[in-house]
């Protein structure tokens, strides 16, 4: 997908990376692009899906207190969509992957407390097919992000080439 992106993609990406609120004028001046150019690359990139307009908020202050990563085995493999498609719609959940080695999911969830969290590893523990869980808590993060475009945008265009 990087290879459908150029500069001018990947540098309103980076100024909405770094300020989901800038504005169109805000992002035409940054980049020395028409207003109407922005406009329409934003409109592309958010229509393809590459680009989310989101606020994320710092959990602490709003009131989740507990983050962890759970690792679940599923057993019988063939539940494994199933599995995944019942985590997927738990609103603690914040990141649901399909792993390799002793576990098929892992997820990270943010909870109110440690009896929210007990509640919530309850309720997948009784869930049909999952065999194993092991969970770690995070107790401080150090950071909260998405990688840098740098990483991907240098070796798209040096492939290219």
């Amino acid at each position: 997908m990087t290879n459908d992106l150029d500069d001018i993609d990947f540098q309103i990406l980076s100024h909405l990376q770094k300020d989901g609120r800038k504005s169109l004028t805000d992002l035409a001046t940054d980049t020395g692009l028409a207003v109407s150019t922005v406009r329409n690359r934003l409109a592309r990139l958010l229509d393809n899906k590459i680009i989310q307009i989101i606020g994320r908020v710092e959990p602490e202050k709003v009131g989740f207190h507990v983050y962890a990563r759970v690792m679940i085995a599923v057993r019988p493999i063939s539940l494994i969509e199933t599995v995944a498609d019942f985590i997927n719609q738990l609103p603690e959940v914040s990141f649901l992957a399909r792993t390799s080695g002793n576990f098929d999911l892992e997820l990270n969830v943010m909870c109110r407390n440690n009896d929210h969290l007990n509640e919530l590893l309850d309720k997948i523990q009784r869930t049909e097919g999952v065999y194993d869980t092991n969970t770690n808590m995070y107790f401080k993060i150090y950071k909260l992000a998405q990688p840098s475009l740098d990483l991907v945008q240098n070796s798209a265009f040096s492939v290219l080439n």
